[in-house]
């Protein structure tokens, strides 16, 4: 199965959340899913009714999309979070946030988990000052996360440098705005991923 490659605002409006797919474009009026938040297809705005394997598919679905992974390596993430002690949805989500393109979108240096991985695939991003171009890179703490010189001043990054104080950073990393450097301070807890999503709904997917 190849990455998708299709509209993006499809999947949000599939999923009924915008998933912030498309950038700064999802911050505005011309949003497809706020004008037209139903699935598409010409019987997109008849009511479904999910049963109870659907209702768990679409939440896998969902996240699986907005961190833009395939089946196989989003499934290869919750088999590791599921043998690490602890509670496996929360360890689930910790790993997919501490994924290198994920943080590099947190910090604000890409408008979206797309544009991150690309960024970090065309090595414009160091960690400990080491050049790193694999995306699926897990971050720990005490790890500094930067930009080189030469990719500070290109247009798409100081475009989503703009508008990091509307979207945030996360209480786990510490971003300093005046070196463009992010400090993994700790591993990100339940409570600080924000994001609405029902991990319990996968890990009852894939233990059934």
């Amino acid at each position: 199965m190849a990455r998708y490659t299709g509209p993006s605002c499809k999947l949000c409006r599939r999923e009924g959340l915008k998933l912030f797919l498309k950038g700064e474009r999802c911050y505005t009026d011309k949003c497809s899913f706020d004008r037209r938040p139903y699935p598409p297809g010409q019987h997109g705005q008849r009511r479904i009714k999910f049963t109870e394997y659907g209702i768990r598919l679409r939440e896998k679905q969902k996240v699986r999309r907005m961190y833009g992974m395939l089946e196989r390596q989003f499934r290869s993430y919750f088999d590791r979070a599921d043998r690490t002690k602890g509670v496996t949805g929360e360890a689930f989500l910790g790993l997919l946030e501490r994924r290198l393109d994920s943080v590099t979108y947190r910090l604000g240096f890409a408008w979206t988990r797309a544009d991150g991985r690309q960024l970090v695939r065309h090595k414009h991003v160091q960690v400990n000052g080491k050049t790193v171009n694999v995306p699926s890179f897990l971050v720990k703490p005490g790890d500094v996360i930067t930009l080189r010189e030469k990719s500070r001043d290109k247009a798409r990054v100081q475009a989503a440098l703009a508008g990091v104080e509307r979207r945030g950073v996360p209480e786990w990393i510490e971003f300093d705005k005046e070196t463009l450097t992010g400090t993994i301070k700790t591993l990100p807890n339940r409570e600080e991923i924000t994001l609405p999503i029902q991990e319990q709904l996968i890990v009852e997917f894939y233990s059934r």
